[in-house]
């Protein structure tokens, strides 16, 4: 009796599959696992495409061209895809980027984040206290939230939703928050709202005050 049960089970547990077959269906393929980012490509595609402007591991020296070093991997795709769908606006950024397949994107970005980034420094004293008040603790009485709650107190950021800040030019910092600010960047709300209720001097302290987070 117990092999006639599980004989009977064994093909009622069979019989979708014959049905589809039957019916020329073939089974659901099992989904294919995502291709790993091919790092030789990466650097390639990097030292000949990005490495002018961003620097040879990512530490750019141009203080008006972001550090891309230790930066997270999807934020830096997203960036792209977003620079060759014209979401984010920059003639420069668009014509790289239109260049690129998702597939070169990715394996620039995971090439390029797993360089170690070079601690950057704050330059301005007379605006650091401001700056960290702003980064720490928002403004309150203007309701500007924290930049710590998106980016982390040491600006490492979060993976995939939130970029790392710590040790970026306080020139670039400064002049994405102005670009926020006014509308010429916009791929992100959130970060335009909060860029619409600062002045230049509070943008200013908080950019440089970010420069030197380790």
């Amino acid at each position: 009796m117990k092999l006639l049960a599980s004989l009977l089970t064994a093909a009622a547990l069979a019989a979708p599959v014959f049905s589809a077959y039957a019916a020329g269906q073939a089974p659901a393929a099992a989904p294919k696992a995502a291709a790993k980012p091919d790092l030789v490509k990466g650097e390639a595609s990097y030292t000949a495409v990005c490495a002018a402007c961003h620097g040879a591991d990512g530490n750019s020296a141009i203080a008006a061209n972001p550090k891309l070093s230790q930066q997270h991997p999807e934020y830096l795709v997203k960036q792209l895809q977003e620079f060759k769908s014209g979401k984010r606006n920059n003639a420069v950024m668009k014509g790289f980027a239109a260049a690129l397949s998702d597939d070169d994107m990715k394996n620039i970005a995971y090439w390029v984040t797993a360089k170690a980034a070079k601690p950057g420094f704050a330059k301005d004293k007379d605006l650091v206290t401001l700056g960290e008040r702003i980064y720490r603790g928002g403004i309150a009485d203007r309701n500007i939230a924290a930049c710590a709650g998106c980016h982390s107190p040491n600006g490492a950021g979060i993976p995939a939703q939130y970029p790392r800040l710590s040790g970026q030019h306080a020139d670039y910092t400064a002049a994405q928050l102005v670009m926020f600010r006014d509308g010429t960047r916009a791929n992100s709300t959130q970060m335009t709202q909060v860029a619409a209720k600062l002045n230049d001097k509070e943008i200013k302290a908080v950019s440089d005050y970010i420069a030197g987070l380790r």
